[in-house]
Formats: structure tokens, C-alpha cells, sequence
């Protein structure tokens, strides 16, 4: 089982995923000195990369993450760019027709493409969970699987730690249309303009970062009437008293 389209990296290494972390390291610290293994994990908790999984549990690196996580470095120390901008450009990256887009070093960056079998192991995520959110129109069932799916079966398995199904989160599905059709509304005048398509972009960019900041803000509410949120200092109490975790507190209120 392979990847999407992942050409043989330079150094020889092959297109699979075969390549260990230290190796990653070897290969990439002369240019960038910085990096760690601390600072891989990080970038792959962000969703940046996505390294598939030894049968063992260890992370195991592609051609095509190499130079994913090279181009993400090189990002950051020329151009000094956020993870938010940069996720945007892999984004755009991923959506292009060929498959693969331009990095900062000129090389072909190819899009996430992964096999069934090779989405579950990089989720660490069963079947039957994958089946589920198919049936119930979270992921689309593919031939080949990218990012957004391993966003999404990720979440969804971090989700059933907490006993949360995906039936149950057919309701965040429908929401998400509901804003998705909002957005595509809000911006249809600029569609209709001849031209370029950069000003519809931005502005679909823009309302969904408004509309997702909303959501979020909302969200925080009903968790703070709950009782479940953190919530700023209430005045009078002193600073240095451990205040009680929100949520933990008896019935009674002590």
C-alpha cells in the first residue's frame, strides 16, 4: 500500500513511510538547527504533518513528509509565517489539481493521500469508527484519504474517549453545512464578478474565521453557565489562594 503521488527523495530514501524520526533529524538539522523531536510532535499534534505509525508505535516519515516538514521549517525562518498562514498555503497546496504545489525551496510538495488502511493506522483508529463516520457524511468514502479526513477520524477518536458516538455528532455536521452555506451566501456577489477568484477567497477566509471565533465564543458561554468554563478572576479574591477546577466543585455548592 502507498501514498498518493511521492517521489523518491534526492538522498535516496524511499517513498514510504520507512524513514525514523533520528533520521528525519540527521537529515534536516544542518539546515534547520533548531528542530527536535520535541518540534516534530508539535507540528504533528497541529496537524501539519502526518507521519504514519510503525505496527510497533513509532513514527515513520515519507519522502513526502520530509518535505512537507521542510517546507513548513522554511516557512518560518524566512518568511517568519504563523502556523495558521502556513497551514493555509498546505491547504491550498493539497487542493491543487496535480496533487502537488510549489515549496518555499522550489521543490514539489505533494498532497496528503492516504489508503483506508494507512488513515486508520495514522488515526490509531478502527474501522468500524471510520465506517460510522461515513455512513453518517463526516468523511466521504474515497479511494484516498487527505488531511481533513485524519482531522476529522482523529477528533473522533479523541471524542469516543469521552464516550461521545459519531451519531452524536451528526449535529455538528449539519451545523458546519448551515455556516458552510452561510459563507457561500455571504460571498456569492464576489463569485459572480469576472476575474479573479482571490477576492471570493478572501472574503469566504475571512466570514469562515469570523463564523468559526462566533461559534467558539458561544460555545465558551453555555459552558461557562454551566459551570464547566474558566472564567476571569472574580474580584476580591486573593491571588494567591489555589482556586477550585470549574466543574469539580460538590453538589452542594462547597
Amino acid at each position: 500500500m502507498t501514498r498518493g503521488h511521492q517521489p523518491a527523495h534526492p538522498s535516496g530514501a524511499p517513498a514510504r513511510g520507512s524513514v525514523s524520526i533520528g533520521q528525519v533529524l540527521d537529515e534536516l538539522s544542518s539546515e534547520f538547527p533548531d528542530i527536535s523531536p520535541s518540534k516534530i510532535r508539535f507540528l504533528e499534534a497541529e496537524g501539519l504533518i502526518q507521519p504514519l505509525r510503525s505496527s510497533s508505535g513509532y513514527r515513520r516519515f515519507s519522502a513526502a513528509d520530509i518535505k512537507r516538514l521542510r517546507f513548513i521549517l522554511t516557512a518560518q525562518r524566512d518568511e517568519y509565517l504563523p502556523l495558521r498562514v502556513i497551514r493555509e498555503r498546505l491547504d491550498a497546496l493539497d487542493g491543487t489539481v496535480t496533487g502537488t504545489g510549489t515549496g518555499a525551496d522550489g521543490a514539489a510538495v505533494p498532497a496528503v493521500a492516504m489508503t483506508r488502511s494507512e488513515l486508520l493506522a495514522a488515526a490509531a483508529a478502527a474501522e468500524d469508527l471510520l465506517a460510522e463516520l461515513e455512513d453518517y457524511g463526516l468523511i466521504r468514502r474515497a479511494r484516498s484519504y487527505g488531511a481533513q479526513a485524519l482531522g476529522v477520524l482523529r477528533s473522533a477518536v479523541r471524542l469516543g474517549d469521552y464516550g461521545i458516538q459519531p451519531r452524536h455528532l451528526r449535529v455538528i455536521k449539519a451545523a458546519a453545512d448551515r455556516e458552510a452555506a452561510l459563507v457561500e451566501q455571504a460571498v456569492a456577489p464576489l463569485t459572480r464578478q469576472k476575474g479573479s477568484r482571490e477576492p471570493a477567497l478572501r472574503a469566504a477566509r475571512d466570514v469562515a474565521a469570523h463564523i468559526a471565533r462566533l461559534h467558539a465564543t458561544l460555545v465558551e458561554d453555555g459552558l461557562n453557565d454551566a459551570g464547566l468554563a474558566s472564567g476571569p478572576a472574580v474580584a476580591g479574591t486573593p491571588q494567591n489562594v489555589p482556586r477550585e477546577p470549574p466543574g469539580l466543585r460538590s453538589a452542594s455548592g462547597r
